[in-house]
């Protein structure tokens, strides 16, 4: 997900993208076995003609189409689609520094795009650190569509903080929803419309809030001392997976969407994040290092059935479902570089779609 942040400037940006590998002490999922049919698109980011741009493809990795033309320095990540599959919002930045970024719209087929966040003076409260070694900006990120494709929320510092705002789909309107001393980020639609659960470290640590769709009700529902982040409703919206560092270490919860029933689903000393629920509800994949490096898991929604599904000693994660749940999407580095993989939900068929030597990821399935 996009937010605000400090940016960091690192001299050193690769990770050290598809085939197999094994994990002592687990006994991994299968890894051979025929592939589920491969049907609809998958957006996702490369940079293969020189600036990172999104382009669009159909799920077996054939057609692949570069959709937006910024060119480099220009940066377009981010793409996240419409409820209805025709259109595709996206963050671009300009120069590779998180500078003057903006929020576009654009037909699924990358004609008509629309700058909807438009806004003069964006270098209004740029500050350096002290140490000179991290740059606080402004930024517009994070666009995500309501279930009924009305409209879009997201994160501005225009107003001089991290807040969500809430936009009509054309552009048109653009309401802020928080007011808080400290960062809101990650807004997340329940799939009703109705509500917005975001981040906040309005009370100190990073918690989990969640308000009614115009604003009103902001409700802290973790109300943890330890960092809690990386939410996800689940497809009925009556529970909400996030990732919590109360443990010492990050670990997978799940609580009602109201805050009560709070249950740990992993708890293992490592880093468990990303849950992502499979569209009928009853799997969450994450992904974890457990293994010594990142791969995607899946469990029950109880945390009973926890299985290495990559097992690959590369890192893989930042993983999505397909619509029907038979596939997962995700980006890996078994092959040098970040590539966009495919597998069926129980990790056999694993297959590098985009197969380029240039980085490929954030994989976004189509409706």
């Amino acid at each position: 997900m996009a937010i605000a942040f400090l940016f960091v400037i690192c001299l050193a940006v690769p990770l050290a993208a598809c085939g197999d590998g094994g994990e002592p002490g687990v006994t991994p999922a299968a890894t051979e076995g025929p592939a589920t049919p491969t049907t609809g698109k998958i957006a996702f980011v490369s940079k293969r003609d020189g600036s990172r741009e999104v382009y669009v493809m159909n799920a077996d990795g054939s057609g692949q189409t570069r959709l937006t033309e910024g060119g480099s320095p220009d940066w377009d990540p981010d793409p996240a689609w419409s409820p209805d599959g025709s259109k595709i919002a996206f963050v671009s930045y300009h120069a590779n520094v998180f500078l003057d970024a903006e929020i576009y719209v654009m037909d699924a087929d990358g004609s008509a795009a629309t700058n909807l966040t438009s806004k003069v003076d964006r270098h209004e409260g740029l500050a350096w650190s002290p140490d000179g070694s991290e740059l606080a900006f402004i930024w517009e990120g994070g666009p995500v569509w309501s279930p009924n494709a009305s409209k879009i929320a997201f994160t501005s510092m225009r107003d001089g903080s991290d807040e969500i705002y809430v936009m009509n789909a054309d552009g048109s309107t653009h309401t802020r929803l928080t007011d808080s001393p400290g960062k809101d980020l990650w807004p997340a639609w329940s799939p009703d419309g109705y509500q917005i659960a975001f981040v906040s470290e309005r009370d100190g640590p990073w918690e989990i809030y969640v308000m009614n769709a115009d604003g009103s009700g902001q409700t802290n529902l973790t109300n943890n001392p330890a960092d809690d982040f990386d939410l996800a409703w689940s497809p009925d919206g009556s529970r909400i997976a996030f990732a919590s560092m109360r443990d010492g270490y990050g670990n997978i919860y799940v609580a009602n969407a109201d805050g009560s029933g709070l249950s740990r689903l992993t708890d293992d000393p490592a880093s468990d994040f990303g849950a992502a629920w499979s569209p009928d509800g009853s799997k969450i994949a994450f992904a974890s290092d457990r293994s010594g490096n990142y791969d995607i898991y899946v469990m029950n929604v109880d945390g009973s059935g926890q299985t290495n599904l990559t097992n690959n000693p590369a890192d893989d994660f930042d993983l999505a479902w397909s619509p029907d749940g038979g596939r997962i999407a995700f980006q890996s580095m078994r092959d040098g570089n970040w590539e966009v993989c495919i597998m069926n939900a129980d990790g056999s068929s694993q297959t590098n779609v985009t197969n380029n030597p240039a980085d490929d990821y954030a994989p976004a399935w189509s409706p």
